[in-house]
């Protein structure tokens, strides 16, 4: 599996709760907060529902 990384570049208020905890289940609270995770199938679904929130960066 490859790895990617996830920056948290906008906030989660007014977000529907399932963004808001999808955003947690990634490891991003904060804004420019960043993790690096392998890219499952779960993970690529998660990116998919948040990504007007994030940055995507392939390692």
């Amino acid at each position: 599996m490859s790895k990617v990384r996830v920056t948290k570049l906008r906030s989660t208020i007014g977000q529907n709760i399932r963004v808001v905890r999808s955003m947690e289940a990634l490891g991003l609270n904060k804004i420019n907060s960043f993790n690096e995770l392998e890219l499952t199938p779960q993970i690529k679904g998660i990116l998919h529902k948040v990504n007007h929130l994030v940055k995507i960066e392939n390692i």
